[in-house]
Formats: C-alpha cells, structure tokens, sequence
C-alpha cells in the first residue's frame, strides 16, 4: 500500500519508511510520487494540529492516503519553547545551525540539572474515505553544551538521551527511543484495523 508522506525531508521519509516498511506500506514523499503539494502553513497552535493540517490537504490533494507530523523540542527552561517553532526558532525555516544557536545561547547560564526537555511527535494519517488516525510519542532528555555527531537532523546534535547526543545514535538505536519511533510503534499497532 502507498502512503504519501507530507514533506519533502528524506531523511525523515527515510525514518517514516524504516518503522512502516514492515507492515508492506510504501512511503513516498510528494516528488517521488510526482505529485505536486500545497505547501501548508503552520497555522496549528499544536504538534497535533500542524500534522492534522498536512495530512488532510496532502490526502485531499493526491487521493492517497497521507501521513504528516509534526514535531519539536519543549525545552523545561523556556516555558516549553522552542515547541510548534522548532524549525523556525531563529527565524529561517529550516536553519538547523542558527536554531541550535540560538537554543544554546538562550541556556547558557542554566545548570545541568535545569536543561531536562522532550521531544515531541504528532502523527496524523487522513484517508482518502474520511477516516482518521492520529498518535502521539514523546522522548525524554536533556541540552547539552555543544554540538557533537554527525548523525540525525535538526537539535539532534544537541539533545541528550543519557550521556550522548541523538546524532550519534545509529539510525537503529534512534528509532528504538525517539519521539517519533515511539509515535510510529503507536501507528504501527492500529494501522491494521485501517488497511485490512
């Protein structure tokens, strides 16, 4: 079965792909199935909101089913920021590097025990009938001072599960914890009831 995924990010279709490739779904970003998309605005005040408005307009704009998420860091110190802005937190969609900056620079007088956030993760997948589903996964840690790794995307440089940042989980060892593994196992487990 072919599922369309609402983003052009490959490495995040790649992840997508790894954890639902088993259940025979096939994953396609828009450029691969040679359809063109809406780029939607991130209007959504949540993670689930977001990924509910790029699921729906995807589905409603190929016909196939559309999966989309949308995720993000809450980090304690900040009230939870930078949360639904993660992507554009210094200002440029996308800017993994001015993002970390920016993150690093907001906490660089708070102590270690007061760096704890989670990443965040909303899956929604809007079928072409009308049918909804829609899971969340969270993934507990805490900032660290620096970058270090070459793995991942995004704050994985920065963010800390234990004593190493994501970006130095093997693609294997980031799906078993991440907040979107966690999330896509919860897919995984209903998705049956919706394709059979």
């Amino acid at each position: 079965m072919r599922f369309l995924l609402a983003t052009h990010n490959l490495k995040k279709q790649a992840e997508i792909q790894r954890i639902l490739g088993p259940l025979g779904i096939e994953v396609l970003t828009a450029d691969m199935a040679g359809i063109a998309l809406t780029d939607v605005e991130e209007t959504g005040t949540t993670f689930r909101e977001n990924a509910y408005l790029k699921a729906h307009t995807g589905c409603l704009e190929s016909g196939l089913p559309c999966i989309a998420d949308d995720s993000g860091l809450c980090v304690d110190a900040l009230g939870g920021a930078p949360g639904v802005y993660s992507a554009r937190f210094a200002g440029e969609h996308g800017n993994d590097d001015a993002n970390i900056q920016k993150l690093l620079e907001a906490l660089r007088d708070v102590p270690d025990e007061k760096r704890t956030a989670a990443f965040a993760c909303a899956v929604c997948v809007c079928f072409p009938d009308g049918r909804l589903l829609e899971v969340e996964g969270r993934c507990e840690g805490k900032i660290g001072y620096a970058k270090c790794g070459n793995n991942g995307f995004g704050y994985d440089p920065v963010f800390l599960v234990g004593c190493r940042s994501f970006a130095t989980f093997t693609a294997k060892e980031k799906d078993a914890v991440s907040h979107r593994g966690n999330a896509l196992r919860k897919l995984c487990d209903a998705l049956p009831a919706y394709i059979d």
